[in-house]
């Protein structure tokens, strides 16, 4: 049975005389500073050998810091800035080109699979990959397409399987084998099919389908009655008369054969054999017999009409209107085209934000006139005007649209920082009217650019 011992308190030390305070202290067993040296050497231990760890860490931190800036090698954000860059929202892809491009995606999958376990990728493998990846068929003529957008990323060869295992294919057939395309500067004894690279891939494909829309698109707006020339560089959206759908599917490239055998197998195949064999005089004998009886009546010539090119029809609406006026109709509408096909996705934006600051202005000028106040805290005039708004805006975007309209119409409307807080003041003196002249204005001026 454990028992509790009480400790009784020790008595107050006597003075002895002839001692001074020292060696009093010294004298003394329970004193504080030797009683906690004497009770906790572990403790010393264990902060000696903590101090040494960290001291340790803080060393090897350094040298590994310098080392980073010492290298020549580029950050990452640097490195890998492509992939984190996207195409253009308002180039989209037809509907075959969007399938082709996640073909493209599971077989690199599968490849690289394959590849990274040092395995054959034979196409048989590939095909039944993709097809459960996508539950599509899957054929040589998809590979040949994947090859026309993008020839650098794999190579294509025909290998003659050779093995003794495999029941699914015959043995000493030929099949077609296709080994990726892998291009990096690092010193590597063998590379590897990394995920960086083939998002690096994905994007490269991505961009050269675009490219390839863009193609068609040229050759469209060169056909129209006002042709537009657009650089490639520039363009951020299609035309609004180019239907995206009806562009031709990706040509087939060819793709490796198989060699073709000696033996003869059918009639047909000796038949041709016997026929090459024969000398060309004996043929000419053969056919100037025979020409008699198979002479056949000479083909009537074709005669190429020349056709005329239909001349721009005006429709029976615009019969009477002058000619010169619909050419300056035409010519402004081309215009805003081209605007159109070249403006950034930030200028789409602020031309949408600015399209409703009329309605928000008088929104705003209806809170003041509500609230009786001379200025109002930014997030009280956000939350009324979103409640008034006909769409849907959070907060932080109809704040983002009271700062564009505090920009543009500086003079009716400023924000002053009041500590944390932001205040809004109206100039009562000027009327609503010229402040909704001046944005309209301000519109059509940002949409000519």
């Amino acid at each position: 049975i454990p028992c509790e011992v009480t400790q009784q308190p020790l008595a107050p030390a006597i003075p002895i005389r002839g001692q001074t305070a020292g060696n009093q202290a010294k004298l003394q067993p329970n004193s504080s500073p030797q009683r906690s040296q004497d009770e906790n050497p572990r403790r010393q231990t264990n902060k000696v050998t903590l101090q040494s760890r960290v001291c340790s860490c803080v060393y090897f931190n350094q040298l590994l810091f310098s080392s980073l800036l010492s290298s020549t090698e580029q950050p990452a954000y640097q490195r890998y800035n492509t992939l984190a860059q996207d195409a253009l929202p308002g180039l989209s892809l037809p509907y075959h080109y969007r399938v082709l491009a996640e073909m493209f995606r599971s077989m690199d999958t599968v490849v690289s699979m394959l590849y990274n376990r040092r395995e054959t990728a034979s196409f048989s493998k590939i095909k039944r990959g993709v097809q459960d990846m996508m539950h599509k068929r899957f054929e040589e003529s998809h590979v040949g397409q994947i090859k026309t957008v993008f020839p650098e990323a794999y190579t294509f060869r025909q290998e003659k399987n050779n093995a003794p295992f495999n029941n699914s294919i015959k043995k000493g057939s030929y099949q077609l084998v296709v080994e990726p395309v892998i291009l990096s500067g690092q010193n590597e004894a063998r590379h590897v099919l990394s995920a960086s690279r083939l998002l690096e891939r994905r994007k490269i494909f991505h961009l050269n389908l675009i490219s390839i829309v863009k193609q068609h698109h040229k050759a469209f707006l060169s056909s129209l009655v006002l042709p537009v020339s657009i650089p490639e560089d520039r363009l951020t959206r299609w035309h609004p008369r180019f239907n995206v759908d009806t562009v031709p599917a990706v040509q087939t490239s060819p793709l490796p054969q198989v060699p073709h055998a000696d033996r003869l197998v059918t009639a047909q195949e000796v038949l041709d054999k016997a026929r090459s064999l024969i000398t060309p005089k004996t043929e000419d004998k053969a056919t100037e017999s025979n020409e008699p009886a198979f002479q056949q009546k000479p083909a009537a010539p074709q005669i190429s009409t020349p056709s005329t090119a239909p001349a721009a029809q005006v429709p029976v609406a615009l019969k009477g209107v002058s000619q010169s006026l619909l050419d300056r109709i035409r010519a402004k509408e081309a215009q805003k085209l081209h605007a159109a096909m070249t403006r950034n996705p930030t200028q789409e934006e602020r031309l949408l934000m600015m399209s409703r600051l009329g309605e928000l202005a008088r929104i705003l000028r209806n809170v003041f006139v509500a609230e009786k106040k001379t200025a109002l805290i930014m997030e009280v005039a956000c939350n009324r005007m979103v409640a008034s708004y006909r769409s849907t805006l959070s907060t932080g975007e109809m704040e983002k649209h009271i700062r564009l309209l505090a920009e543009v119409a500086a003079d009716w409307l400023t924000v002053h920082p009041v500590r944390k807080d932001f205040y809004l003041k109206l100039n009562k003196n000027m009327e609503l009217s010229i402040v909704l002249d001046k944005l309209s204005n301000r519109l059509r001026e940002e949409e000519r650019l």
